[in-house]
C-alpha cells in the first residue's frame, strides 16, 4: 500500500465526486413536480420511472459500494463461498417476478409509500405495520454504514487522511465531506438525486469490470495462472479449494436461499420498486435486472486476481481497492475508485429516504401526529433522513468496522423475518394478524439470540450468521432457520385465533388492486378532513 497520496488517482476520484455533485442538486429541477410537498415527489420521484431509469436505481440500489468491495473480499479471504451471492442474486429474480408487480399495484391503487403502509391496510393492524417499520429501521441503518466502509476502504488505500496515528478530526475529515455533500443533494432533490446519480455508478462499474477481466489477467499471464494461485491458496489453508467443502454445502445454500428471500423485503428496494410509473415497468425489470448478476459473476473472479497478484491486506475490504491500485495505470485507478465511491453514495442516499419514509409514514403520522399534513410529512422525512446519515456515520466512526459487518448479517436476519406478512399478505388474507406478530416476534427473538451465540476467532458475539440447524444437526443460515419458526407459529396460531374467532381487522384493499395498471382508477392518497380540498 502507498505511503503517500496518490495524486493523480485522487485527481480523478475528486472531478467524479464534484460531476455527481452537481448532478444531485440538478436532480431537483429533473421532472420538476407541480407539487413537492408530498412523500410522493420527494420520496418516490412522482412515482414517474421508466424501465431505464427504474433499471439503473435498482441496480444502483442493490450493486451497491459494499457489493463491490465485500463479494470479491470474501472470495480473496474464504474462498468459493464467497461465490453465495451470485446464485442468490439469480434466484431472486423469478421470486420477486411472483409478488413486485402485486405490490406496485395495491400501493399505486392506495398511496402506499412504504411496505408497513400495506400491512396496516391489508390486515388492519397498526401493531403488525409498526412492527414492520422497526424491522426495517434496524435492518437499513447498519446497511448504511456499510456504504461508508466501501469509501473509506477507496481512501486509505488513495492516501487520503493520514496514518494511524493522524488526528481523527484529519483522518476523516474526506468521509465527513462526502457525507455532508449527500445530505445536502438528498435534502433537496429526493429520490431523483440517487435515480439520475445511478446512470454515471453504473456506467462506471461496468467499464471497470469490462477492463479489469480483460487488463488483469493479461498482466498476471492468464486465468489458468489466477485460478492455480488461488486454489494453492485454498488448499494450504485447508479451506476446501475452488470447491467450498463438504461441511459448509448447507452453510452455502441454505444462506444464498434466505438471502435472496430477504432482498426485497428491505425498504430501499421497496422504495425503488414503488417509485416507477406501471406495473410493467416491473415486470421488464425483472427480467432485465438478471444482467447484473453477470456483473456480479464477474466482479466475485477479482477476489481471485488479488491473490494471483499478490496483494497483501491484513484487512481483506482493502484487497480490491489494493489490487486497482497495484495493477492500473494511476489515472484508471482514480477512475476504478469513483466507481466503488459513487456506488456508496447512491444506495446510502436511497437507504437514507427509504429508512426517512418509514418512519413519517408509520410511526410518525400512525402515533405521533395522525392529522399531519402532506406537507408536514415530507419535511419530517427530510430531517429524519439527515438524522439517519448521521447515526450511519456515527456508527462508522465509532465503532470497528467488524461491528458493522456483524450488524448487517443480523439485519438480514432480521428482515427476513417481514416476509411471511408482506408476501404472505400480497397473496391471501388468510393468516390471521395477531398469529403473524407472534411469528415476527419468534423469528426476531430466536435469530438475535442465534447470532448472539456464534463466536468468531476476533470476538466472542455475534461472529457470524450461520449455526446448526434444529433437528438437521448441519450448519446453516440463521435467517433461514428464523423464518421457518416464524412461518410454523403463524401458521399454527392462525388455525388457533381463527377457532377462537379473534376480530381479524379490516381489509382496506380488494381482490381488483394487486392488478390494477397506471391506466386504472387514480391513486388515493388519504387526506386528513381538515386538509381535504386544500394544496399544499
Amino acid at each position: 500500500m502507498n505511503d503517500g497520496v496518490n495524486g493523480v488517482a485522487l485527481g480523478v476520484f475528486i472531478f467524479f465526486f464534484l460531476a455527481v455533485t452537481v448532478m444531485g442538486f440538478l436532480a431537483a429541477r429533473w421532472r420538476k413536480a407541480e407539487n413537492e410537498h408530498s412523500l410522493d415527489e420527494w420520496g418516490l420521484g412522482g412515482r414517474s420511472f421508466g424501465t431505464w431509469v427504474t433499471w439503473f436505481l435498482l441496480g444502483g440500489d442493490l450493486y451497491t459500494a459494499y457489493t463491490f468491495v465485500a463479494v470479491p473480499a470474501a472470495i480473496y479471504a474464504a474462498g468459493a463461498a464467497g461465490f453465495f451471492a451470485v446464485p442468490y442474486t439469480i434466484l431472486v429474480y423469478p421470486l420477486i417476478f411472483t409478488f413486485l408487480p402485486r405490490l406496485w399495484s395495491v400501493s399505486h391503487k392506495h398511496g402506499y409509500v412504504t411496505t408497513s403502509d400495506f400491512v396496516r391496510g391489508r390486515f388492519g393492524s397498526k401493531g403488525l405495520s409498526l412492527a414492520v417499520a422497526v424491522t426495517g429501521l434496524l435492518a437499513t441503518m447498519p446497511y448504511i454504514a456499510l456504504q461508508l466502509v466501501g469509501i473509506q476502504a477507496v481512501l486509505d488505500v488513495m492516501g487520503v487522511g493520514g496514518g494511524e496515528n493522524t488526528n481523527w478530526f484529519i483522518k476523516d475529515l474526506p468521509l465527513l465531506i462526502a457525507f455532508g455533500v449527500l445530505a445536502a443533494y438528498t435534502y433537496s432533490s429526493g429520490l431523483r438525486a440517487p435515480a439520475l446519480i445511478a446512470f454515471v455508478k453504473d456506467t462506471l462499474i461496468y467499464i471497470v469490470i469490462a477492463v479489469a477481466i480483460i487488463y488483469i489477467p493479461i498482466k498476471l499471464g492468464g486465468f489458468d495462472e489466477i485460478f492455480t494461485a488461488a486454489n494453492e491458496k485454498y488448499t494450504a489453508a485447508k479451506a476446501g479449494g475452488l470447491v467450498p467443502p463438504e461441511a459448509g454445502q448447507w452453510t452455502y445454500a441454505t444462506l444464498a436461499l434466505g438471502s435472496a428471500l430477504a432482498l426485497f423485503m428491505y425498504p430501499h428496494s421497496i422504495t425503488a420498486t414503488l417509485s416507477s410509473r406501471s406495473r410493467e415497468v416491473i415486470r421488464r425489470n425483472t427480467t432485465i435486472l438478471p444482467l447484473y448478476s453477470l456483473m456480479l459473476g464477474l466482479l466475485a473472479l477479482l477476489g481471485f486476481m488479488a491473490i494471483a497478484a499478490g496483494v497483501k491486506a491484513t484487512n481483506p475490504q482493502l484487497a480490491i481497492p489494493q489490487l486497482f491500485e497495484d495493477m492500473f495505470p494511476a489515472w484508471f485507478a482514480g477512475v476504478a475508485f469513483a466507481a466503488i465511491g459513487i456506488g456508496a453514495l447512491v444506495p446510502a442516499a436511497i437507504m437514507s429516504i427509504a429508512a426517512a419514509n418509514l418512519f413519517t409514514r408509520n410511526i410518525y403520522k400512525d402515533f405521533i401526529k395522525p392529522d399531519a399534513t402532506p406537507a408536514q410529512e415530507t419535511k419530517v422525512s427530510k430531517l429524519v433522513s439527515l438524522l439517519v446519515k448521521v447515526g450511519a456515520l456515527a456508527f462508522v466512526l465509532t465503532m470497528d468496522k467488524t461491528v458493522a459487518i456483524n450488524f448487517q448479517l443480523l439485519g438480514g436476519i432480521w428482515i427476513l423475518q417481514t416476509f411471511p406478512a408482506l408476501v404472505g399478505g400480497l397473496f391471501t388474507r388468510w393468516f390471521h394478524r395477531w398469529a403473524l406478530l407472534a411469528g415476527w416476534a419468534v423469528g426476531m427473538v430466536y435469530g438475535t439470540v442465534a447470532a448472539y451465540g456464534v463466536a468468531s476467532p476476533t470476538q466472542k458475539h455475534f461472529g457470524g450468521s450461520s449455526k446448526e440447524i434444529p433437528g438437521i444437526g448441519e450448519i446453516g443460515y440463521i435467517g433461514l432457520t428464523a423464518f421457518v419458526l416464524n412461518v410454523v407459529v403463524t401458521v399454527v396460531l392462525t388455525f388457533v385465533l381463527k377457532a377462537a374467532k379473534a376480530p381479524e381487522g379490516i381489509d382496506e384493499t380488494k381482490p381488483e388492486d394487486y392488478t390494477a395498471d397506471a391506466g386504472d382508477a387514480g391513486v388515493q392518497v388519504e387526506l386528513p378532513p381538515a386538509t381535504a380540498g386544500t394544496s399544499h
